[in-house]
């Protein structure tokens, strides 16, 4: 059955996909985990809150940028009673993230127009093998899935000022939480770019639309249809984007952080990016690729990343020469771009830099996913599905000259491209459920057995509330608030 892009279908499907993805990220988390206060969740952003107030902390820099969405969450958290504080920052950042998943499902449909594809690309931020480790469920590393949305949101060409609007706001939110999304501002670019002639109708009639072919959504660079008001639907994202990421650039720039900067070699950034990013994309338990690597040598992960380059690349051109200019840019932007932000993540951080192409084999046994590699595996695993997308089309080797198919080659190609899907879900199902590192805890809410009563006794007093890995301190005034 294809989805309309219109109508009761195209809704339902899209609040299908955000409800099972907020539910995947939430059971893959586990019970001890989704009650446990992980990093500044319990740490600074709950502390600055309670010190300052929703207003003053919310756009509070922090380790050199702004924390829009985090400190929101936060905020929103502390609406529940305090000693559900834990399971409340859990939940909704389940539900962002399913937000962030049904968003993609529709805002890839230009890019990526058969809906099983858009599925798949949909899931990737509840389904990477590593997400549960440490980004998924916690508001501190809720910028990881807004720079797998940025991309998303520059590049697409919004068809209705509602749309435009909406957009916007949302933009707003993911700039403001993650600085690294102005590495895809060119991306804007593609959103002002014209419609395609015919393309409006269809796509609002919800009738079938081959990519590559006139009329296409995917289509660039055909005159359009759209009057001077359509032309400035892009305006608002653009703006936001622009506006937020200039903020993000100047808190940079005159705010401090504390943490201190790495200093890695171009093979550290290599060997790194291989074994944390590329053999993360397989199995979330690193520590058993470093093993591969001590035993058989980086061949193991150096093969399958040359391998990823071959496809992404095919696919890139292949998308380029048949006008599917979008498919194009957007699959060699979020290659680009995890190799970027990992690179950028160790420059940035002492801490996320192992050395790895320098320290003993303990360092590659003891390997735990990085968050940082989360980044960089949402990104590429995405620029894998878009350039399967490509090669699994059926009508993109359709010769200008002759207009016969490609015979052999399209069926090679397109069986290349299912095989990538097949081994990127098979990695996913041999990753259920998933592990996180707070899965043994301390839960947050069974140490507020007592609290009514030591603060009923003292109220003015602050209780320490054991979280990861940093302790948290809640004032009594919390928890007689909620009594």
């Amino acid at each position: 059955m294809a989805l309309s892009r219109s109508g009761p279908w195209t809704a339902s499907a899209v609040v299908l996909v955000g409800v099972l993805a907020a539910w995947t990220a939430w059971t893959r988390l586990g019970a001890v985990a989704r009650g446990t206060a992980w990093a500044e969740d319990g740490g600074l952003f709950l502390r600055e809150r309670i010190a300052f107030g929703p207003v003053d902390t919310l756009l509070r820099p922090y380790a050199g940028y702004l924390h829009l969405g985090p400190r929101s969450v936060v905020d929103a958290a502390l609406l529940f009673p305090v000693d559900r504080y834990a399971l409340a920052v859990s939940a909704i950042c389940c539900c962002l993230v399913g937000a962030v998943c049904a968003g993609v499902f529709v805002l890839a449909r230009d890019a990526v127009p058969s809906w099983p594809l858009r599925l798949v690309l949909a899931a990737v931020p509840v389904l990477l093998p590593a997400a549960p480790w440490e980004v998924s469920g916690t508001a501190a590393n809720l910028h990881t899935f807004g720079l797998f949305l940025a991309p998303w949101l520059f590049g697409y060409r919004v068809r209705t000022w509602v749309g435009a609007v909406a957009l916007a706001a949302v933009t707003v939110l993911v700039v403001g939480t993650e600085a690294q999304a102005v590495l895809f501002l060119p991306l804007l670019v593609l959103s002002w770019l014209p419609s395609p002639t015919g393309s409006v109708a269809p796509a609002a009639a919800g009738g079938p639309v081959t990519p590559g072919r006139p009329g296409s959504p995917d289509q660039l660079g055909t005159p359009g249809r759209r009057g001077t008001s359509g032309r400035l639907l892009a305006l608002p994202v653009t703006v936001a984007a622009v506006v937020t990421g200039a903020a993000q650039v100047v808190t940079a720039l005159t705010t401090e952080r504390e943490s201190e900067r790495g200093d890695p070699t171009a093979r550290d950034v290599l060997s790194g990016w291989l074994l944390q990013t590329v053999g993360g994309l397989w199995r979330a338990d690193v520590a058993s690729v470093g093993r591969a690597v001590l035993d058989r040598g980086w061949s193991v992960v150096a093969l399958p990343a040359v391998g990823i380059a071959l496809v992404v690349v095919i696919a890139v051109v292949l998308a380029a020469v048949t006008r599917r200019r979008r498919a194009a840019v957007l699959a060699a932007a979020l290659a680009v771009g995890s190799a970027a932000t990992w690179t950028a993540a160790l420059v940035a951080n002492a801490s996320a830099d192992g050395h790895w192409s320098r320290s003993g084999p303990g360092s590659l046994v003891d390997a735990t996913p990085s968050r940082y590699a989360a980044a960089a595996g949402l990104l590429l695993t995405a620029a894998l599905v878009v350039a399967a997308s490509v090669l699994v089309d059926g009508h993109v080797l359709r010769s200008r000259v002759s207009g016969r198919t490609g015979g052999a080659a399209r069926v090679v190609l397109a069986a290349t491209g299912w095989c990538v899907v097949a081994l990127v879900v098979t990695s996913w199902v041999a990753n259920l459920p998933g592990v996180a590192q707070r899965s043994v805890g301390p839960a947050w809410q069974p140490q507020f057995a007592d609290a009514e009563a030591r603060c009923r006794a003292d109220p003015d007093a602050v209780l320490r509330v054991r979280a990861l890995p940093w302790d948290a301190h809640v004032p009594c005034a919390l928890v007689l608030r909620d009594r």
